[in-house]
Order: structure tokens, then C-alpha cells, then sequence
């Protein structure tokens, strides 16, 4: 049995998908069963409710011979370690008394880098990793850089207006990798029982791009002039308090952003690529060109 959070997610539901070709057993914890499509609900146990509820965590992981752990977005928490820690401490303890076999989990690169003790949500992911691998599960975090699909957030910008933000400086390169890839690393790690311990997987994608390189790409497969505009931390963060988000969890983003435009995701020089294969200009191909057209 494989238990699977957030599996109307990007990466999460992509992860069931897989585990269901590979005829796996999965149950899955979803708030509202509903959204998940007829051809999923109906192949999988499903059960109610959040992943940050001790009750429902501790019926999902009975006899889990696996976890797929990730941490929903929380845009209101108080602090982001409550975002991430705390509302893990309910896995912690199921997992230790339902015996679970192995969990991967959904973290961020940066272990280790001069800048990881401010890095935000990736600080608070690596925290997360560490209370978890505490019980003594065999656990594997996901190590991933900037995701290719957070870019779907600025379709409308990209239509519209040709542009993209961010506030990181448009030459810097960096890592970026597909949720594709992702899921696709999780379901391998899922569906192999003969790991053991506590480890970090670089999920990185193939190659290192700067901003400038990501509109350069777009161009070309879009056949439509698209720039990078860098704007100011301080705008960045106004537009997220405007959207309702917390104080503390629009800090914590503005502080990672500073700490991938000073090397954050550059401390895996050596990692093996291989398993991320989605380029970018493929993923704007299949994934961005349709999102813009539609």
C-alpha cells in the first residue's frame, strides 16, 4: 500500500497517476474527494480529510508500506515553520506508530549552502525533512530546484503583455526542473523497497538557466517577443499582503528568492541528472504553449 497527499495536486496527482500504471495499491488523503477525476476515485482508497489532522493521518498510514509526503501551500500561516514543521508533527507521530516503511518526501535543494539558515520556505522544508527522518523511517527528500510550472501562475501576463517577473537578477543561472520529473523520481523511490536510511535526491532538471535564458526560450517557442522584468522585493511582496497572504509566509518567499539569487540552488554541482530529463524548451512546448493558446 502507497499513501499519497496531496493527490489533486501538481505533483501529486501526476505521482498517483503513475503508481496506478505500475498497478500499485494507493490510498490516498485528499480534503475534498470530490475533485479527484471518476477514473482516479474509483481505483483508489480514499481518506478524508487533511494530512495536518492526527486522526486522518494515522488511519491513512495503517499498513503504508510507503508515504508520499508533501506539505500544502498555507499563504495565511503565522510563521513558516508552522507552515511546514508544525504541521507535520501529526505525520511524525503516525509514523512512528503505524510503522511505515519508507516515506519520500517533497523538500528543496540548498542543504548545506552558506544561505540555507535564511532561505524561508526552504529552510523550513529542510527543518521539515529532518523531524520526519527523526523517527527513524527510511526517508528520501526530494531535493528540487525552482519548478518550470510556476511560470503557469504569469500565463495571462505572458499572453497579454509578453513578460514575466521575478526579483532575481535576469543573468543569474540556476537549476530548474518539471513537476513531471518530479513525480516520476517520487514514484521510483514509492516503488522500491530495497533503499534504506536518510538521504537527499537532487531533483534538478537537466540543465542551468538565468531568467533572460527562460524569455529567450519562450520567444522562440511561443514565435512571440517574451522579456524578464526584475522588480523590487518590496513590490513582490506588497502584491502577495494585497492577496491576503501572511506577513510571515510572504517574508519567508521574498527570503528564499534572495537566497537562490545568491547561489542557493548551486549546491549540488556534481548531482546526477539523468533521471530529470524534461528540458525547458520541451516543457514550454507541451506544457506552456498550450496554458498561453488556450
Amino acid at each position: 500500500m502507497i499513501v499519497v497527499t496531496t493527490p489533486t495536486g501538481a505533483i501529486g496527482r501526476q505521482v498517483v497517476r503513475n503508481l496506478l500504471d505500475r498497478d500499485e495499491r494507493v490510498r490516498v488523503v485528499v480534503r475534498d474527494p470530490g475533485k479527484l477525476p471518476d477514473d482516479v476515485r474509483e481505483r483508489v482508497e480514499v481518506v478524508p480529510g487533511s494530512h495536518g489532522d492526527l486522526d486522518v493521518v494515522t488511519r491513512a498510514f495503517e499498513g503504508a508500506d510507503a508515504v508520499f509526503w508533501l506539505v500544502p501551500p498555507d499563504p495565511r500561516a503565522e510563521t513558516i515553520e508552522a507552515a511546514y514543521v508544525d504541521f507535520s508533527r501529526p505525520a511524525y507521530e503516525a509514523i512512528k506508530t503505524q510503522g511505515v516503511g519508507r516515506v519520500v518526501g517533497v523538500s528543496s535543494v540548498g542543504r548545506g549552502t552558506p544561505v540555507v539558515g535564511n532561505a524561508g520556505h526552504v529552510t523550513a522544508s529542510i527543518a521539515m525533512d529532518d523531524l520526519l527522518a527523526s523517527t527513524g523511517v527510511p526517508y528520501r527528500s526530494l531535493a528540487n530546484a525552482t519548478f518550470m510550472d510556476n511560470l503557469l501562475r504569469q500565463v495571462a501576463s505572458i499572453r497579454d503583455q509578453g513578460v514575466f517577473y521575478d526579483i532575481i537578477a535576469g543573468d543569474t543561472k540556476a537549476p530548474t526542473c518539471a513537476t513531471r520529473d518530479i513525480a516520476a523520481v517520487a514514484t521510483g523511490l514509492l516503488t522500491d523497497p530495497t533503499w534504506s536510511g536518510y538521504d537527499s535526491v537532487p531533483v534538478l532538471g537537466p540543465e542551468d538557466l538565468s531568467q533572460e535564458d527562460l524569455a529567450r526560450t519562450m520567444s522562440e517557442v511561443l514565435g512571440k517577443p517574451v522579456r524578464y522584468q526584475r522588480i523590487p522585493a518590496a513590490d513582490l511582496k506588497a502584491m502577495m499582503l494585497g492577496r491576503g497572504t501572511s506577513e510571515a509566509v510572504a517574508q519567508a518567499l521574498i527570503d528564499m528568492m534572495t537566497a537562490k539569487d545568491n547561489g542557493l540552488d548551486l549546491g549540488e554541482p556534481d548531482a546526477d541528472r539523468s533521471g530529470t530529463p524534461t528540458t525547458f524548451r520541451q516543457w514550454c512546448e507541451e506544457v506552456l504553449k498550450p496554458a498561453v493558446e488556450s
